[in-house]
């Protein structure tokens, strides 16, 4: 069956938030997420999805209209952006206050050192659980305290 079939990436991650709309600005202004002109009529239709990306539509959040469902300690959305990005992620923390799954603002001292990559969790303001990874650790060496 492998042969047949081989999944070439994420297609996209289907979140429910009350306000598609505001939702979608949001990420917007977080992540750099923006509503793709060419699914924009889904987005019209109360029941569609508004699909947003950052890379022209290979990856996509597609937000629905509803109640949203967290489950915290069950998923979590990844993105994945390189070290300047990280960087200008964690320095941009002070002007746009993020929470973590327990309501704790999230500052750069959060960065989690996974020891190939670096994290810092997040939960947008529907409870949804996000993280911010990169996997150009060496570049960031200066976040994390190493011996030698």
């Amino acid at each position: 069956m492998t042969d047949d079939v081989r999944v070439s990436g994420i297609d996209h991650v289907e979140l429910t938030v009350p306000d598609r709309r505001e939702a979608a600005e949001w990420y917007e202004r977080v992540f750099g997420l923006s509503v793709l002109d060419e699914y924009e009529s889904w987005g019209d239709d109360p029941g569609g999805p508004l699909m947003i990306s950052s890379d022209e539509g290979a990856t996509k959040l597609a937000l629905f209209a509803g109640e949203p469902t967290t489950g915290l300690d069950e998923y979590r959305v990844a993105f994945s952006v390189d070290a300047a990005g990280f960087r200008a992620f964690l320095d941009r923390l002070d002007e746009e206050p993020l929470f973590d799954a327990t309501g704790e603002r999230v500052t750069a001292g959060d960065v989690v050192d996974h020891d190939r990559s670096a994290s810092i969790y997040v939960t947008d303001p529907y409870g949804h659980a996000l993280e911010l990874t990169t996997y150009e650790y060496d570049a960031l060496g200066d976040l994390f305290e190493r011996d030698g």
